[in-house]
């Protein structure tokens, strides 16, 4: 089950040379078999069955609406059988919203040399324990269809901005390479359409628009999606490796000509100004490792730029991440007698980096995830009130203003 609501659209605003520019920004509301999220949604990762370091508990309490899990990843461990046994991987988790599951197309892209991709499928060798794999369009909704993931991925083939096999090191993928794998994973697309619906999956099933760099590519992969009637669409094979201006153009152009009363989903992006932006080209989900990869490595995201807890600056200073955050790590909790405990300082983080104390990327993941929750939260707060462009200019203000 999937419906789509578009609540709000950004209206028009007038430029200082007097004309009008709007954007392709909008407000939804997205019901699924797990519940209701209100869109523009940042959806955090959860790879193995877990956003690492941070319980279900501590998402709930900062505002998640839906998680990601990895289809390739749970085959592999702990496999279907216990996900059968389980009933799906909400109940295995703990996680009683909804969750969005991947295809393995995508980790099977990355895998390299180390796969084969045909008409049929790809086979490859288990990072595992080595065991010789075949992945199909079909396995993968079989896959999905044992985890109950409310929104099922079509088994796509990501097309790389490098191309897998070029013999000299930095050459891009031409346009006949970005040709034929688009068409490759149309073809899966029909195929995992077809799966599914014999499969008699209650939840919901969206198609990915490939086709690299190329905008035609692209037109012709989001027309014949389009004409599938599926109901929702991704665009893929973006942030694998492009330059930023590269992935701009193609979110510039993309996401705003998808179905307006379909839910529109920009894969694997990517920092907070990649965010605002893709709102404002019509994105309504996102989805990145980002926010809890950067905390186990001291990259803290806050509303006044980025901060690198490791700098010995930050050793004697007292001050939170974030005083205008209200996640654990910045504001602390509330005592059971209604006191205030408290925030951590950057100090005490700093500290717990040096010393390589697990709480430390604890908390720093919980101020990443609380951070690109809550900007969505604002996003939403702001079209809501009309006010997205002057929610964007000050957005991008705020981040340059330094930490």
């Amino acid at each position: 089950m999937l419906q789509f609501e578009l609540l709000q659209t950004d209206p028009a605003t007038r430029t200082r040379e007097g004309a009008y520019a709007g954007s392709h920004a909008r407000r939804g509301r997205l019901t699924l078999n797990h519940g209701v999220v209100e869109t523009p949604i940042f959806m955090p990762v959860g790879t193995y069955g877990t956003v690492k370091g941070v319980t279900p508990r501590s998402l709930e309490d900062m505002g998640a609406q839906i998680i990601l899990g990895n289809t390739f990843h749970l085959w592999m461990r702990p496999g279907l059988d216990v996900m059968a046994q389980f009933g799906g991987l909400h109940k295995f988790e703990k996680w009683d919203k909804p969750i969005l599951t991947d295809s393995g197309g995508f980790q099977v892209w990355s895998l390299g040399e180390m796969r084969k991709i045909a008409e049929e499928g790809v086979k490859f060798s288990s990072p595992v324990n080595g065991d010789k794999l075949f992945l199909t369009p079909e396995i993968s909704m079989q896959i999905q269809t044992v985890l109950n993931s409310d929104i099922v991925m079509q088994f796509d083939e990501c097309t790389p901005y490098i191309s897998v096999e070029a013999k000299t090191k930095g050459q891009l993928t031409t346009e006949a390479e970005a040709r034929s794998s688009m068409g490759l994973s149309l073809r899966w697309a029909k195929r995992c359409q077809a799966e599914f619906d014999r499969l008699e999956n209650p939840n919901a099933l969206f198609g990915i628009v490939q086709g690299g760099m190329f905008e035609h590519l692209r037109q012709e992969s989001l027309e014949q999606l389009v004409a599938m009637d599926f109901p929702g669409y991704a665009v893929g094979g973006v942030s694998v490796g492009e330059p930023k201006d590269e992935m701009l153009r193609i979110m510039a152009h993309t996401p705003h000509q998808l179905p307006a009363h379909k839910p529109r989903y920009l894969m694997g992006v990517g920092t907070p100004e990649d965010l605002v932006e893709g709102v404002a080209q019509g994105v309504d989900m996102f989805d990145c490792v980002m926010p809890t990869r950067n905390a186990r490595n001291g990259h803290l995201f806050t509303r006044f730029g980025d901060l690198k807890i490791r700098n010995s600056r930050h050793k004697i200073d007292e001050r939170p991440l974030d005083e205008t955050c209200s996640c654990y790590a910045c504001q602390g909790s509330t005592r059971l007698d209604g006191s205030s405990a408290g925030g951590f300082s950057r100090a005490y983080l700093h500290h717990l980096d040096r010393c390589g104390e697990m709480l430390g990327p604890m908390l720093a993941s919980i101020h990443n995830l609380h951070y690109f929750l809550n900007l969505m939260r604002e996003v939403r707060a702001a079209l809501d009130a009309g006010s997205f462009g002057a929610f964007r200019q000050q957005f991008k203000s705020d981040r340059t203003r330094g930490v």
